[in-house]
């Protein structure tokens, strides 16, 4: 079945632009053209009401939704629920992230996740593990009691899924240098973060592979002034991607604002290292027994530690040009296009142009999600 989405203002790599008809045919984007020239098109019409309409949200850091956390139970009915959770909010692709755990549960998590894109679970992208091999002294709500330096089995557990792309954060410090460099070579996405790494040795990392920087001022050596830190090399490397949490909460807007300027277009990529919060009932959930409150959408334990986000995507967009400044064109590629570039999947996802899978988000004026289509098929509310 083809399907012809008219009458909404299309975000293309130019800007916004009215009058375009997007043609889905079976997963793909086949035109995006005047809508003049695809009215004799053979396709079910389908008007956007005026909506605008934005390339499906991409979320590399998603611990849970709809009441779940995979932590909790790392399977594929707990993927799905997550990623159904998420899509209300315009998310057409995420990576389910397990939280520092043991070996058990990161291969019965790795399982689940190489299960869910075999059976062809709508939205699932990969896994993100983060953790274990993390710092103690920068472990935010992670229990430090997990945290090991990897062994050769946890090496190839990590280089283990046959699906799909693992991200993995960890503390430059407490990985050599050198396994590193084969993890990359292995096909991981290494991103840094829960680090007290100084600069020289998060260098090391970036010049070993490391492509990435996991929710960024979070959980890491700050910028100083004799000691630039983690930020700093993150700030200065032209060639990674830094994950931002935009909730009001993670990092003051002037100091995300900052950074933005001191990256290249397209090397800062939302993410909303979301709790079971996002898109369910309760307001309060267990990690590794401790109880963790929402409130004002801000997630804490008992000490007023942060402990990830009840942040959707979309409210991560909206908060990139209300709090940011951005215009939304730029704040919608931060949730696309960008994330895509970090996976190495831009070929295929995060921009709406003929040939991209039809992962499509249609939000009204005030920025909340009317619907979402993945690969070509609109998905229910």
């Amino acid at each position: 079945m083809n399907h012809l989405l008219h009458n909404a203002l299309v975000l293309g790599d130019a800007g916004f632009e009215r009058d375009l008809g997007v043609l889905v045919s079976d997963d793909r984007i086949a035109m995006v053209a005047p809508l003049a020239q695809l009215r004799d098109e053979p396709a079910e019409r389908h008007d956007l009401q005026g909506a605008r309409l934005l390339p499906g949200f991409i979320d590399c850091q998603v611990n849970g939704g709809g009441d779940a956390l995979f932590n909790d139970d790392p399977s594929v009915e707990t993927i799905e629920r997550i990623a159904q959770a998420h899509r209300r909010f315009g998310t057409t692709g995420l990576l389910p992230t397990l939280i520092s755990s043991d070996d058990a549960t990161m291969r019965a998590a790795i399982d689940a996740v190489d299960r869910a894109l075999e059976r062809g679970t709508p939205g699932v992208l990969g896994i993100h593990l983060e953790g274990p091999f993390l710092a103690p002294e920068r472990k935010g709500v992670h229990d430090a009691r997990e945290f090991r330096a990897p062994s050769r089995a946890e090496i190839d557990m990590v280089c283990s899924l046959k699906r799909g792309r693992t991200v993995l954060t960890l503390a430059p410090e407490r990985v050599p240098t050198e396994v590193i460099r084969e993890l990359v070579a292995r096909g991981v996405i290494v991103c840094i973060g829960h680090s007290a790494a100084d600069y020289a040795r998060t260098r090391a990392a970036l010049d070993a592979g490391a492509r990435g920087f996991t929710h960024l001022f979070n959980a890491m050596t700050p910028l100083g002034s004799r000691e630039p830190g983690v930020v700093g090399a993150a700030l200065e490397d032209a060639e990674s991607w830094c994950g931002i949490i935009v909730d009001g909460f993670h990092a003051h807007p002037a100091t995300l604002r900052a950074a933005i300027a001191a990256k290249p277009r397209g090397k800062m990529f939302l993410v909303t290292d979301a709790m079971p919060p996002v898109g369910g009932i309760r307001d309060s959930f267990e990690l590794d027994g401790r109880a963790i409150t929402c409130r004002d959408g801000r997630c804490t334990t008992a000490d007023g530690t942060l402990a990830g986000s009840a942040l959707d995507m979309a409210s991560a967009v909206r908060n990139s040009v209300g709090l940011l400044g951005l215009p939304l064109d730029e704040a919608a590629r931060m949730a696309s296009r960008y994330p895509a570039g970090l996976l190495g999947i831009g070929a295929s996802r995060g921009r709406i142009a003929a040939g991209m899978q039809a992962d499509l988000a249609a939000v009204d004026e005030n920025l909340v999600v009317r619907e979402t289509w993945i690969a070509g098929e609109r998905q229910p509310a």
